[in-house]
């Protein structure tokens, strides 16, 4: 018999800007600032720009937010509304998890 000498499949890894702990990309949640300075949520992993990755962890967040940790990575000020509509993904995230 011969054996499958098949390497395991690379899983990319990101590290989260609020618990500083790294995740499989897929389970990460991307905040990306466009090359014009916009900042917003990437779905797709895809987006051109600088990325910042937060887990789907309500109380990791919040330290990110506290900390400021997300607007130094992405190197440019995140409005308040940003903010919210990432508290509400980040929430979303936790509560399809939750289900699990």
């Amino acid at each position: 018999m011969k054996k499958s000498t098949q390497k395991p499949k690379h899983v990319p890894e990101r590290r989260c800007t609020g618990c500083g702990e790294s995740f499989p990309k897929k389970n990460l949640i991307r905040v990306v600032r466009s090359p014009e300075g916009e900042v917003s949520i990437d779905f797709t992993g895809r987006k051109n720009g600088r990325g910042a990755y937060i887990c789907p962890n309500t109380a990791c967040f919040k330290k990110a937010k506290k900390s400021g940790r997300i607007a130094r990575s992405l190197e440019t000020a995140v409005s308040e509304e940003m903010y919210r509509i990432l508290e509400e993904e980040v929430a979303a995230a936790e509560a399809d998890l939750d289900k699990i």
